[in-house]
């Protein structure tokens, strides 16, 4: 009669327990990683589109008189003054894409490379030229378009 009011957790308790967290942290865990990978690809694709966004509208407020562009690389992108990138220019914006998100392809007036450079017109903010700026990781991939207005959105 004294065993009926002893309490405890029992080894085979505690086992049952433990495996049924297992079985729910190997479910759940691998969603956090794909999360994460589609977080960082928004935050990339909105980083870039920003950059394009200020350049037209620092060009169209024609601060300092002058054009601005955007010089794409596989690990960033950055906003010069002018019509031509120079990498060394004291003026230059840059803005690093976390990694594992990179510029793939970058094609630009029918010219396809993983590098290019647009600026835009100082009157009438069009680009330099239109195209496309292909952003991935190993599992995902987006496609921004540069329009013949200079607008930049993503497909």
């Amino acid at each position: 009669m004294n065993n009926f009011y002893k309490k405890g957790i029992t080894a085979l308790e505690l086992l049952i327990v433990l495996a049924i967290l297992g079985i729910i942290i190997l479910i759940v865990l691998p969603q956090f990683g794909s999360m994460r990978a589609n977080q960082v690809m928004k935050d990339a694709t909105s980083d870039i589109i920003s950059a394009l966004d200020k350049a037209r509208s620092q060009t169209l407020a024609s601060i300092n008189s002058s054009e601005y562009g955007v010089h794409f690389q596989s690990d960033r992108v950055i906003i010069f003054k002018g019509q031509v990138f120079s990498s060394g220019a004291a003026d230059n914006e840059t803005i690093l894409i976390t990694t594992p998100v990179n510029i793939s392809n970058v094609t630009l007036g029918g010219v396809s490379s993983t590098s290019g450079d647009i600026y835009f017109n100082r009157l009438y903010g069009v680009p330099s030229a239109t195209g496309t700026i292909t952003v991935s990781t190993s599992s995902l991939s987006n496609t921004i378009t540069i329009s013949a207005t200079g607008t930049a959105s993503l497909n």
